[in-house]
């Protein structure tokens, strides 16, 4: 086995168990860090193939951006060492499911793709090529994934509002009032 092979192994070791451990466990902090680690990961593994660019972007969007979103609403809720809900067991069998039915996809979706040299590629490394590709509607264009990632930072401040809005206490000016009706 080559040290490249051996490289890449531990940079994927070091993506997935980070990666299981943000799902699995049961403080919510604790969890976003792991997510922060093993979006760190991620982009160490682009760094690793030699695009820094999209590592860069990476870390900017997802480790930056997200993980930041996500620590600030857990620490607005105030309930950062809590332990999280247990989820529904129907919702865990749902979603195992869809997990097995994503990786069998994605497994489907590789098989049938030709690994070979892109016509579309971005021949050269400078700015300007970056921008344009980046904002081309044609054929190689990457508009539509920048607007998903828009889509996807959107999704993630609301989330984080979600996470950040506290349940209401329960009105205490009605019980007193029922006390003394009583």
């Amino acid at each position: 086995m080559s040290a490249s092979t051996v490289i890449f192994y531990l940079i994927s070791a070091f993506i997935l168990v980070p990666a299981y451990l943000a799902v699995t466990v049961h403080k919510i902090f604790r969890a976003a860090i792991y997510l922060l680690f093993s979006l760190i990961g991620v982009a160490s593994l682009y760094f690793y193939l030699d695009n820094n660019f999209i590592a860069a972007v990476q870390v900017v969007v997802y480790v930056g951006g997200i993980v930041v979103l996500i620590l600030f609403s857990v620490f607005l809720t105030h309930e950062s060492g809590k332990d999280m809900q247990q989820p529904v067991e129907k919702r865990e069998f749902f979603s195992a499911i869809a997990s097995v039915c994503g990786f069998f996809l994605i497994l489907i979706q590789l098989s049938l793709h030709n690994f070979g040299p892109s016509a579309t590629a971005i021949q050269s490394d400078s700015i300007q090529a970056i921008g344009l590709s980046l904002l081309s509607t044609t054929m190689g264009g990457y508009s539509l994934p920048f607007e998903v990632v828009s889509i996807l930072l959107l999704a993630a401040m609301i989330g984080s509002i979600a996470i950040a809005i506290k349940a209401k206490p329960e009105d205490t000016k009605t019980e007193p009032a029922k006390s003394q009706a009583q």
